[in-house]
């Protein structure tokens, strides 16, 4: 069982994986689908708070947060607490088919902190894949239209409808044949690889509009207003407000992809709120309920105009799952948020002088809690450092902090939002050990 007093920080005692953890890995490796993409070997028993404690007793600070879902910390007491009492009274009922209080709770919540003025409605599934599909097939039902544009690097997914969006990693199409006809992809702005927002609204007008298709025939553009999959690189807010004025002059629905930077990461419940637009759609997954499976589209109620049968998922909307998200919001406007613009502001100026210090260090990038560190091998020709990269991120679970990748060659930071400063110390401080040591190797 894990300590009575939770531990904030890191505290290994075996060496990594430990003798537990190494029998769990060769069951997984006989038993588990080989599609997972495994980096180092966590093997994962207990949560709390910021930390993780696995099956051999050693505890990790989680600056990954079972990729940016924990907003409010591993097993908080109060989304536990709300878990427990829905389980004892109503595990599930189909929301396709009955009514549930608590979905039309959460339902009106979600409608109130979303932008604009315009009545809302929600429509609830399992996660963000599903969202995304949700949002494509409304996109198509609202306008009549059936054609998309997404952008290099988003990821929306891998469910067939939203892996012909996804333009992540070639490896996430390989072998699946044709996709969704119709996708167009255009380039997403990265100020550090000096791709501007100009350049990228250009080749949507001139090159998309004017020589692959008709802006008439296009029923919605999807965008996340911060790449995740991609690297943590955050759209510019001009680039958006024009994406903003494109969808409008055309008739085009405007579908902000929220799934990893909704639910207050990046300081707001929504990142598309730093560019101050309104989405025809917000898809919201991850951070929604702290763990438990569940996703949404929010859409003004004149959008979300289909009728009974057009789309419905057995499961979305499960109450346990909402009970969880209720808790979540509730953690997240109570204090979550404001602590995430903190603490990101701490971290961003913690790391500022990185591209100074350390020749490994490119750019230091991000908006709240959801930070990005690009790791290359020249400054002057930016080449990317896949490969250091993932050492860095391996020599950093050594030490007992949890990171993930992002894109080629970006280590992503995304923690609970409810790290303190310590722990964000903590963080910053085996990270830049690591890549020092990195950097000494090469």
């Amino acid at each position: 069982m894990p300590t009575e007093t939770v531990a904030k920080l890191p505290h290994l005692v075996t060496a990594l994986p430990g003798p537990h953890a190494k029998k769990i890995l060769e069951l997984d490796e006989e038993f588990i689908s080989p599609s997972y993409t495994r980096g180092y070997p966590l093997v994962a028993k207990y949560g709390r708070g910021a930390t993780i404690e696995d099956v051999d007793g050693n505890v990790f600070l989680d600056f990954a947060a079972g990729i940016a879902v924990v907003a409010t910390g591993h097993c908080h007491p109060e989304v536990v607490a709300a878990i427990q009492k829905q389980a004892a009274e109503l595990i599930h009922i189909s929301g396709t088919d009955f009514y549930i209080p608590n979905m039309v709770e959460l339902a009106r919540k979600l409608a109130s902190i979303a932008p604009g003025a315009e009545p809302k409605k929600v429509y609830f599934g399992n996660s963000g894949a599903e969202a995304i599909e949700c949002a494509m097939k409304l996109a198509r039902y609202h306008t009549q239209r059936e054609k998309f544009i997404a952008f290099y690097g988003c990821f929306h997914g891998r469910t067939m409808g939203a892996l012909s969006l996804t333009a992540s990693k070639a490896v996430q199409r390989k072998k699946f044949g044709s996709l969704i006809p119709g996708v167009f992809h255009a380039p997403y702005p990265d100020p550090y690889r000096g791709i501007t927002s100009a350049d990228c609204i250009s080749f949507i007008e001139n090159e998309l509009f004017k020589r692959l298709v008709d802006p008439s025939d296009v029923a919605g553009i999807f965008v996340e207003p911060i790449q995740g999959e991609g690297g943590y690189i955050a759209a510019p807010s001009e680039f958006l407000r024009a994406l903003r004025h494109i969808t409008q002059k055309h008739g085009i629905l405007l579908v902000a992809d929220e799934v990893q930077c909704g639910m207050g990461r990046s300081g707001k419940w929504w990142a598309c709120e730093h560019a101050e637009i309104e989405p025809d759609m917000i898809c919201v997954a991850k951070g929604i309920a702290s763990g438990m499976p569940l996703s949404a589209v929010i859409a003004p109620a004149s959008v979300m105009d289909w009728k009974p049968g057009a789309h419905a998922s057995t499961f979305g909307g499960n109450p346990v799952c909402i009970a969880a998200a209720l808790a979540t919001i509730k953690l997240i406007e109570g204090g979550y948020m404001k602590n995430a613009a903190r603490m990101g502001e701490f971290l961003l100026k913690r790391m500022a002088d990185w591209p100074e210090k350390h020749k490994l260090v490119g750019d230091v990038r991000g908006r709240g809690l959801m930070i990005g560190v690009e790791l290359v091998l020249d400054k002057k020709t930016r080449e990317r450092a896949h490969d250091l990269r993932d050492r860095v991120v391996d020599l950093a679970f050594t030490k007992g902090v949890l990171l993930l990748g992002a894109g080629e060659n970006t280590v992503r930071i995304a923690p609970p939002l409810l790290i303190d400063e310590e722990q964000a110390e903590f963080a910053a401080k085996v990270l830049e050990e690591c890549i020092v040591l990195v950097e000494k190797k090469i």
